[in-house]
């Protein structure tokens, strides 16, 4: 288990917090420096933005949503990842913008998709 803990400090108001986040791993703490484990973290979410967050928003419109609803957009980004997962599991051949042209008329092709 790697605990990572992160300080921040609010210019305005000079107010500090730490927050903690913890990870697993199947390596051995002494496999790696501190420096790298920290690399590997931040390269994991990297990669994470750019697979699921960014093809969210570029698809979808992700980052256009007025709302402020924390579980809204929770539940919401759900639903647009499991949808992006379905479309590259069943099309896997085609890019996601073709296959997004393809259903964009077709609800019932939408809905089966959703089905399957």
């Amino acid at each position: 288990m790697i605990v990572v803990r992160s300080e921040r400090t609010v210019k305005k108001t000079g107010q500090t917090s730490t927050e903690s986040r913890y990870y697993l791993s199947r390596a051995l703490p002494e496999e790696h420096t501190d420096e790298r484990w920290l690399k590997q973290i931040r390269g994991h979410w990297g990669g994470v933005e750019v697979r699921n967050h960014w093809r969210r928003d570029a698809l979808m419109g992700e980052d256009r949503s007025r709302s402020r609803n924390a579980n809204l957009l929770a539940n919401v980004a759900l639903i647009r990842s499991t949808l992006l997962a379905l479309l590259t599991q069943q099309h896997p051949d085609q890019p996601l913008p073709q296959i997004q042209e393809q259903l964009h008329s077709r609800p019932n092709r939408c809905l089966a998709l959703l089905n399957s």
